[in-house]
């Protein structure tokens, strides 16, 4: 029995040194917490960019997004995009204004509130959300001196349904998050702005954290809910991926920019003015009619006065004229002086997310002058050129005689023939002057004959 014992053993150690070694358990993929970042006003472009970042975190499995804010405030309709987006997303989104000297102001205020978690970095601030109307029509007086002994609140009617509004709006997301809903209003009512430690302190927000490890380490293992149900935060350690504005965020955000909004606008109305006096020439009005069409893309973003509006519609017509009217320049300097005054009108700067530099009204009013005085030298230089056209370009014409006559015959001018009078004989293959010209009929004189060269 032993040997057979022994074979029997020895055969089981054979198969366990054969059998392959088990392969160690694979590790786990570590969490990732995905990256958005609004710099700068809020408009169509940044609301695209997030909502598509927020659905890319969804679609990854991702832990949470972490948005990143520094923004003056923006278009309401673009924050309620926002806004929308991350209540009803099934991933927590971080709200974070940073870095340092960043701000969180008027839209940016109504995004933080929204966040499932509210963060700033030291040294920056929040509120000022007051709603300013796109048409500039009125402001609204604080609450503090509108609710006085009864009194009506100040301002338009348009102003207060802006307002009140945005005061429901800013208390139910405070209300949603558990966060101050009474600064909330205070700063949407007074412009009320405080600073992180203060955000800290007034429940406005959750935590002050100085660098994004710092905060997605004091974030993990929160229990946050979602539209997906109640989710755990395991974000320390996360791997944080950034995603980037792609071409089409980026393409929109260059045209929601106030200055190119105001250059297409320029474009679309060149363009559709040079196609009205020169119909048929189709490259103008194509370039102005898509320029026009993504000025009021870009229009969704700025404060329009339709005063300014109809100036620079008359500047740019003014310059045009100057072409075909002979005004000696008037109606071109009154086209740039137009142009100018509308750029500074239609574009109102008291809202810091949509005023227009300074160098790009000065650039365009320095291309307007430019292309005005082009104008008038043109024309200048044109007059002192001999005309080629009419019947003033008769004048001085040499042609030749046809068959002799006396009085009137037939003279050969400029490839046809021409019933011509003179005073004196001509004959056939005689060279002949123009002189004057009534109706079909020319008056010639014989040609001085050529000098005779000398050898």
């Amino acid at each position: 029995m032993m040997p057979w014992r022994a074979i029997f053993f020895g055969l089981l150690e054979l198969l366990a040194v054969a059998a392959p070694a088990a392969e160690p358990p694979a590790a786990a993929a570590p969490a990732q917490v995905v990256a958005l970042t609004v710099d700068g006003a809020i408009s169509p472009a940044s609301a695209d960019y997030v909502v598509r970042g927020i659905d890319a975190a969804a679609q990854r499995g991702a832990q949470a997004v972490l948005l990143q804010l520094d923004t003056p405030g923006g278009l309401a309709s673009a924050m309620r995009e926002i806004t929308k987006a991350i209540l009803n997303s099934p991933v927590p989104v971080i709200g974070y204004v940073a870095p340092q000297g960043a701000r969180a102001a008027s839209a940016g205020t109504f995004i933080l509130y929204a966040c499932h978690v509210a963060a700033m970095a030291p040294a920056t601030n929040i509120g000022a959300a007051t709603p300013v109307s796109i048409t500039g029509a009125g402001s609204v007086a604080p609450a503090s001196s509108a609710g006085k002994a009864g009194a009506a609140p100040a301002g338009s009617a348009e102003m207060r349904k802006l307002t009140n509004d945005a005061v429901a709006s800013i208390r139910a997301l405070a209300e949603r998050r558990g966060r101050n809903a009474d600064w909330a209003e205070q700063a949407v009512r007074d412009a009320a702005s405080i600073t992180a430690q203060q955000a800290l302190k007034e429940h406005v927000i959750d935590l002050v954290a100085p660098s994004v490890p710092a905060l997605l380490a004091s974030v993990d293992g929160r229990t946050l809910e979602t539209t997906a149900g109640a989710r755990v935060l395991h974000t320390r350690d996360a791997m944080v991926v950034p995603i980037v504005p792609d071409a089409r965020s980026r393409f929109l955000a260059v045209i929601a920019d106030p200055s190119v909004a105001l250059v297409l606008l320029l474009l679309g109305i060149g363009g559709l003015v040079m196609e009205g006096t020169h119909p048929g020439v189709i490259l103008p009005g194509v370039v102005g009619a898509i320029s026009l069409l993504l000025a009021l893309y870009a229009f969704q973003l700025l404060p329009v006065n339709f005063v300014g509006l109809g100036l620079m519609v008359l500047g740019a017509v003014l310059i045009v004229s100057e072409a075909f009217v002979p005004a000696y320049g008037v109606l071109g300097t009154g086209g740039v002086v137009a142009l100018v005054i509308g750029a500074v009108v239609l574009m109102r700067t008291g809202s810091a997310a949509s005023g227009i530099a300074l160098p790009a009204v000065l650039g365009i009013s320095l291309a307007g002058a430019g292309v005005m005085a082009g104008i008038v030298w043109l024309a200048a230089r044109s007059r002192r050129q001999r005309v080629v056209s009419g019947s003033e370009e008769m004048m001085g014409a040499v042609g030749a005689v046809v068959a002799d006559f006396q009085g009137r015959g037939l003279v050969h001018v400029h490839g046809e023939h021409w019933q011509a009078e003179s005073a004196v004989p001509l004959q056939r293959g005689q060279p002949v002057v123009v002189t004057g010209r009534r109706g079909l009929v020319l008056d010639v004189r014989a040609a001085a004959p050529k000098p005779e060269s000398r050898p």
